[in-house]
């Protein structure tokens, strides 16, 4: 992509009327665009980012066994009205509509219910079980405040997998390996460090959940970390308040669902003995865009955004600065880097070189090459971490073998 053809531009001044850095940043960057309170388009950089986290998540979900679907967002009201979430004093967050031939419906906040009644049909024997399945669905939730960017949308993205076991301790086990592919998510999104498992209340799903709650002044949450090696910790809600206090972000949450959905839907069956019995569920979820917006309140600094490699829109960010010859050598560079593989945002845009360090700054792709009259000079080109600042100057066959 050559910046110059990019139709979003960066911003010097975030709009008055956002207060959250995510979304500051985001905006100015030209990754995100504010519809109303709540809800965002995700402009060409942003859908990069966002389609790479989601195939991060992806990737772990699939080496967990579980088997992706795409369930609709409208919900009929006989499924929910089984569990009687379908009442808004159950569930007060439903957007609800009327279709032309007044049927009630509503756009799904959560899919336990539709699932579960699902796979009515495909679930009879315990030969069909285990069966973890999950999807990436836009959820819509009414949300009262909606101002922390695309931290909390009443529209938004989410990865939810939904596991049903023949028994507890079958349940365990996988929950136990859920744990673990979160911890994996959130390391190869770059804020491993900064995310505990945290133990938390179930609402009315079970006495206990967990939750994953990524550090930072941002978070809507307290927490209290008791564990520093094993990066454990209590959210402030279960009246715990040993350890550490600290502002946190839920990232993810796991929730061990028991037989309750399993009993409203009718969802049995047949163990090897013959006796009828009901799948025991769990339920496992990240909002993608949340995650997103976890990782510039974590990682961001005063120039702008820092995007870890693996969920950077763009491996390199290419800038010429210069006459015709370094031009001319930036033209072959991106020609050569792009014929590798290597995804290459290059700005060749006619402005001032302190715009262009600024705008990469800002738009905080992970590495920055830089073909300039110095760099024709010795033949190398110069080299930049965003998220380090080291400098280097590399050969391009260097470049392209360390971004490959």
């Amino acid at each position: 992509m050559r910046q110059g053809e990019l139709f979003t531009k960066t911003r010097r001044e975030a709009p008055k009327d956002e207060v959250s850095k995510n979304a500051i940043l985001l905006t100015r960057a030209g990754y995100i665009n504010k519809e109303m309170a709540g809800v965002y388009d995700y402009l060409p950089l942003g859908l990069r980012v966002l389609k790479k986290i989601e195939n991060i998540i992806r990737e772990e979900m699939n080496a967990l066994g579980a088997q992706e679907l795409h369930l609709t967002a409208l919900q009929d009201k006989n499924v929910w009205e089984k569990t009687n979430r379908w009442d808004d004093a159950n569930l007060d967050v439903w957007f609800k509509t009327t279709l032309a031939n007044d049927k009630e419906v509503g756009l799904a906040t959560t899919h336990e219910e539709p699932l579960t009644n699902l796979l009515t049909n495909y679930i009879s024997s315990y030969r069909d079980l285990p069966l973890f399945v999950y999807q990436f669905q836009t959820k819509f939730r009414n949300e009262l405040r909606a101002k922390s960017g695309i931290l909390r949308g009443r529209e938004f993205l989410m990865k939810d997998l939904y596991s049903f076991s023949r028994d507890e301790k079958e349940h365990q086990e996988f929950y136990e390996k859920v744990k673990e592919s979160y911890k994996k998510i959130f390391t190869r999104v770059g804020i491993g460090e900064k995310t505990y498992l945290t133990l938390a209340s179930g609402g009315s799903f079970s006495p206990t959940s967990h939750e994953f709650q990524a550090i930072t002044d941002a978070g809507e949450d307290l927490i209290y970390i008791t564990d520093e090696e094993k990066k454990e910790a209590f959210n402030k809600e279960m009246g715990v308040k040993e350890g550490k206090e600290v502002k946190a972000i839920e990232v993810g949450n796991i929730f061990p669902l028991g037989t309750r959905f399993s009993e409203a839907m009718g969802l049995e069956f047949k163990e090897e003995g013959g006796n009828s019995a009901m799948p025991v569920m769990g339920s496992y979820g990240i909002g993608v865009g949340r995650l997103m917006g976890t990782v510039v309140e974590v990682l961001s600094d005063d120039k702008g955004l820092v995007w870890p490699k693996e969920i950077s829109p763009f491996d390199a960010h290419l800038l010429v600065l210069g006459g015709e010859d370094a031009m001319k050598r930036a033209d072959e560079v991106y020609k050569e880097l792009t014929n590798s593989g290597v995804e290459v945002l290059y700005d060749d845009r006619d402005v001032r070189a302190g715009e262009k360090f600024a705008d990469a700054d800002l738009i905080g792709i992970s590495t920055r090459i830089v073909v300039s009259d110095k760099s024709l000079e010795n033949g190398k080109l110069e080299v930049k971490d965003r998220a380090t600042g080291e400098e280097e100057f590399c050969t391009l066959e260097e470049i392209i073998k360390k971004l490959k």
